[in-house]
């Protein structure tokens, strides 16, 4: 199998995880035959090889990201316009995506990223409150029951389709220091390395984007 056999795969029979506290929804886009299609054709035009990639670990897909495309930091429009995928989505934008596919293209487009690189999510599912995103980090309660999940979706990509001798996160805060604790308990990886979230980039740091830019080439290349 491919690479992109085993993602597609993965994201066919993805569980969902156990219990959730109270007036925390899951974002599962997965149950839908248009977001199976997009995955599918994404990762068969990226990754039909057996080379395991660098990871990139977000935090957890967001309602206007990967929680409708079900692609990692990639939303409706970027998956029309720059990679080529016609979907039937409502064209969303989301200011993560938006960043990465900035990235991406200063990294020499997404055919040359993806040759090297994975990106996912600590979490490979995103969960909402009151109408809003919620990270996994944001209530103890909702970190702690998730715990073996993540660690289950971590072991599998290191096992199947990732490196795990150094990994990214996409953040440099909490996301960080929750993968550090992590490896502490389980010994997943060797090194993680923090990089700016890409939505805090372009939320509070917009007009320095261009350095940013030049940070993630300048790590990710090394």
């Amino acid at each position: 199998m491919t690479i992109a056999d085993k993602l597609t795969e993965f994201y066919k029979t993805i569980d969902k995880p156990g219990k959730l506290p109270k007036d925390v929804g899951l974002l599962f886009p997965f149950g839908d035959d248009s977001v199976l299609q997009a995955i599918e054709s994404f990762y068969a035009k990226f990754f039909t090889d057996n080379r395991k990639r660098i990871l990139l670990l977000g935090i957890n897909p967001g309602r206007f990201g990967g929680g409708v495309t079900g692609i990692p930091f990639t939303d409706p429009e970027k998956l029309h316009s720059i990679l080529g995928i016609d979907n039937n989505f409502e064209r969303r934008y989301e200011l993560s995506s938006t960043f990465i596919y900035e990235m991406i293209n200063h990294l020499g487009g997404p055919e040359s990223f993806y040759s090297r690189f994975l990106i996912s999510s600590v979490c490979p599912l995103g969960f909402v409150k009151e109408g809003k995103n919620l990270n996994y980090y944001d209530e103890k309660e909702l970190q702690d029951s998730l715990e073996s999940y993540m660690v289950d979706n971590l072991r599998w990509h290191f096992d199947q389709v990732a490196d795990n001798e150094v990994i990214f996160s996409l953040g440099q805060g909490k996301n960080v220091k929750y993968l550090e604790y992590l490896n502490k308990k389980y010994k997943l990886f060797g090194e993680v390395i923090p990089l700016p979230h890409p939505r805090w980039i372009l939320q509070y740091r917009r007009k320095r984007k261009d350095e940013f830019l030049d940070l993630y080439q300048q790590k990710l290349e090394k």
